[in-house]
């Protein structure tokens, strides 16, 4: 949480006294253990406190592995087509098997994203069994500290069910040190997320003093998340009604879009009316981790004193993505697909004219023709104004174009004017933003209500929710200006939709919409897997990315098997085949 830090743990016994104290006893032998603390402080207020603290510092996938964050920049936007790995061929070179959807099961960060969320399950659990063995802690913050720790662990847990389907439940009744290594992994993982969430629902309060904690109404969006992912849709519809109709903040403030959408990815403007539930970042606190440091890598390569980060050029925007923010002249997306499952926006009439094989030194025209204007907040493109640096100058700021293409990453990345003071400079980057990380947005809540309306045949519900995202998106002034004209960077044409027509149409409308309004924010690839088209989908985008990236995706292809990630090798190899079982296909 922003500002919060976990406990330091302290040296509790003086060796002098120590001495003078034990010398001659029996005790002398029994040395308590140093840099510890003792039970009776963890059990105090401030312990327990400090230990649920500890437990929301996990959320960022600290000590393990940049790809363990809840951004899930890899698995969820790089597996999902919507970015490429970026940088260079022989650069964190895993992940290059991670976007063919070939990842092996020995790989170092698929075992560290599998620790990182067990991790932050022990320390949900022990909090949760310090705050039942307190007797510091009045009845009021007992329930409040179990509710936030158990919405915590729903957090992890449904992380690990929608990466790896089956994992052993390990809850705070289970003594560690006895047997806990031979629980058997289950699929049977949503009913405990679920109880976890509705407790946290029932049990947390409103509103607290530290605008970065779960409420019952963060609690209630991610209750009716898990809901829609088990396709439970009436359930989904009942609890998303509620929180848009009624939901606020931690900090009070009644849920709502922000007026322009550039100001959902500003660290100035963190912890605002579309912030459900996000991951707070700080800086200057001796530990560069406590910004974004899951995001260090994803800036536009080599900037200089011209643009952010310095390094390193990875999460590259992909060919498609960029394509898919083609409209048609009345403003609405192209919708349609040819038989072979190419989108009608990935067509060579319909693809966005980008600066690809084009050095920074020779002429380029911008694409003339009409663009969805979330297009130039998500991608830098080649001639448009980069948030309040320069116009991106095409391959000056690619590592390799042939190998990743033309595009930088645009959400997530910190103005010039926040350098150090929004950002964190202390260590060998630049690129530590302190800008908090949305695991759930408003927008978002509104399209997973707009699915569960369609579903239930709520077609008129659903329309008002999707265009209150468009809405958004539509305000002029919120347009990406050029920074010397004052004028609209390129032809931003978007307008509502005044149908959905039937229920089909509706469900390509709001799939759609979730690709424009959340791209690289982690949720494609899951998106695509619960709606049973990702075979589809992720075969026309290898091949179509195949076309120029031959290098990288030639050959490529995705199953269903692909799905899931295989169950970390070392982890089989510690528990046994009889605790674990490989998924199917690895």
């Amino acid at each position: 949480m922003k500002k919060y830090q976990i406990l330091k743990r302290l040296s509790l016994v003086s060796a002098s006294a120590f001495m003078l104290t034990f010398a001659c006893k029996d005790q002398f032998l029994e040395v308590p253990p140093t840099a510890s603390l003792a039970q009776a402080q963890l059990s105090s207020k401030a312990g327990v406190e400090g230990a649920l603290i500890g437990t929301y510092a996990q959320l960022a996938g600290k000590g393990f592995s940049r790809l363990a964050a809840p951004n899930n920049w890899v698995w969820g936007s790089i597996r999902g087509g919507e970015s490429n790995k970026g940088t260079d061929p022989g650069d964190y070179s895993n992940i290059n098997v991670m976007q063919r959807y070939e990842v092996p099961a020995n790989d170092g960060d698929l075992n560290s994203t599998w620790q990182a969320k067990y991790e932050g399950i022990a320390r949900a659990n022990a909090t949760i069994n310090l705050a039942n063995g307190s007797k510091e802690l009045s009845a009021t913050d007992k329930t409040r500290i179990v509710a936030e720790a158990r919405f915590l662990r729903g957090h992890f847990y449904f992380e690990l069910k929608r990466l790896f389907g089956s994992a052993p439940y390990v809850d705070e009744t289970m003594d560690y040190g006895k047997g806990i290594e031979k629980v058997v992994a289950t699929a049977d993982l949503y009913s405990k997320i679920e109880a976890d969430f509705k407790f946290a629902y029932d049990n947390l309060p409103e509103t607290s003093s530290a605008a970065g904690r779960a409420n019952k109404w963060a609690a209630g969006s991610y209750l009716g998340k898990a809901y829609l992912y088990q396709a439970k849709y009436a359930d989904a519809k009942a609890i998303f009604t509620t929180v848009i109709a009624n939901g606020k903040t931690t900090n009070g403030k009644k849920y709502g879009l922000v007026s322009k959408f550039a100001e959902i990815f500003n660290a100035e403007n963190d912890n605002n009316e579309e912030a459900i539930f996000a991951v707070q970042s700080s800086m200057n606190t001796g530990n560069v981790n406590n910004a974004n440091g899951f995001d260090d890598l994803n800036y536009p390569y080599n900037t200089g004193s011209d643009g952010p980060g310095n390094c390193c050029g990875f999460f590259q925007p992909s060919f498609s993505m960029a394509n898919a923010y083609r409209v048609s002249a009345d403003g609405l997306p192209l919708l349609g697909e040819q038989a072979d499952g190419t989108p009608d926006y990935n067509l060579a009439a319909n693809s966005v004219k980008h600066d690809y094989g084009v050095a920074s030194s020779a002429g380029f025209e911008e694409d003339a023709n009409p663009l969805d204007p979330r297009i130039d907040h998500t991608i830098g493109r080649r001639g448009i104004q980069y948030l309040d640096w320069i116009e991106h100058p095409g391959a000056n700021w690619i590592r390799s174009q042939p190998y990743a293409g033309p595009y930088s990453p645009k959400k997530y990345i910190y103005y010039k004017r926040q350098e150090n003071t929004l950002t964190d400079g202390s260590s060998w980057t630049r690129g530590y933003a302190t800008m908090n990380f949305n695991i759930i947005r408003f927008a978002d809540v509104l399209l997973m209500a707009a699915e569960a309306e369609i579903e239930a045949g709520s077609l008129a519900t659903a329309l008002g929710y999707i265009n209150q995202v468009r809405s958004r998106a539509a305000n002029p002034a919120g347009f990406v200006k050029n920074s010397k004209t004052g004028a609209n960077e390129a032809n931003y044409v978007i307008s509502t939709y005044s149908s959905l027509g039937d229920q089909a149409s509706a469900r390509k409308i709001v799939r759609m919409e979730r690709l424009l309004e959340l791209a690289t924010e982690g949720h494609r690839f899951f998106d695509l897997v619960r709606w049973g088209v990702a075979s589809k989908s992720l075969n026309a985008y290898l091949k179509y990315e195949s076309k120029l990236l031959v290098t990288k995706f030639g050959g490529a292809s995705y199953t269903d098997t692909d799905a899931l990630l295989p169950i970390p090798q070392a982890q089989i190899d510690i528990q046994g085949t009889s605790v674990l079982k490989q998924n199917p296909g690895y």
